[in-house]
């Protein structure tokens, strides 16, 4: 059986705590889907098809990572692309606490899928897109914390 996994977020902007979970992910899956997550309530600052670009950009390098948006809830996606696993990165003890929850409500909706978290490295730990858009906003230099093939100037 293959193994598929899902990397959901907004990736407004991806950064390179992102990269790093799904370079690393890559290496223990067969397929890795990073899933743009359309919620239609909120204010993205760069379009769908800028954070898709830059996805796919991104990593170019990598056959076997797939870029894909979708709308409602991720347990249903990966149903419908045969993902048994939901790849989720962490930072710190914060994000441990969330990811955890969102683990077992999707466990609970679909017991097949398997919560994969994995720490990001400790270099990437303080990169958060929040602060990114924060800086951006401010017109100040996010070249160091987004990956190499984004251009958010452009």
């Amino acid at each position: 059986m293959k193994r598929i996994a899902v990397f959901p977020g907004s990736f407004d902007p991806i950064t390179r705590g992102h990269e790093n979970i799904v370079r690393r992910g890559a290496s223990m899956f067969d397929e890795v889907i990073v899933a743009i997550g359309v919620n239609t309530t909120k204010q993205s600052m760069f379009s769908l098809e800028v954070r898709k670009k830059w996805l796919v950009d991104t990593f170019a390098d990598l056959p076997h990572v797939r870029i894909e948006t979708f709308d409602g809830l991720t347990v249903e996606f990966c149903k419908k692309n045969e993902a048994t696993y939901l790849l989720r990165g962490l930072r710190n003890g914060g994000d441990f606490e969330y990811e955890r929850t969102i683990a077992h409500m999707n466990k609970a909706l679909w017991p097949e899928l398997e919560t994969i978290l994995v720490f990001t490295d400790p270099e990437y730990a303080s990169v958060h897109s929040t602060v990114i858009r924060e800086i951006i906003k401010n017109k100040g230099d996010v070249s160091q914390f987004v990956p190499t093939k984004v251009n958010i100037y452009e």
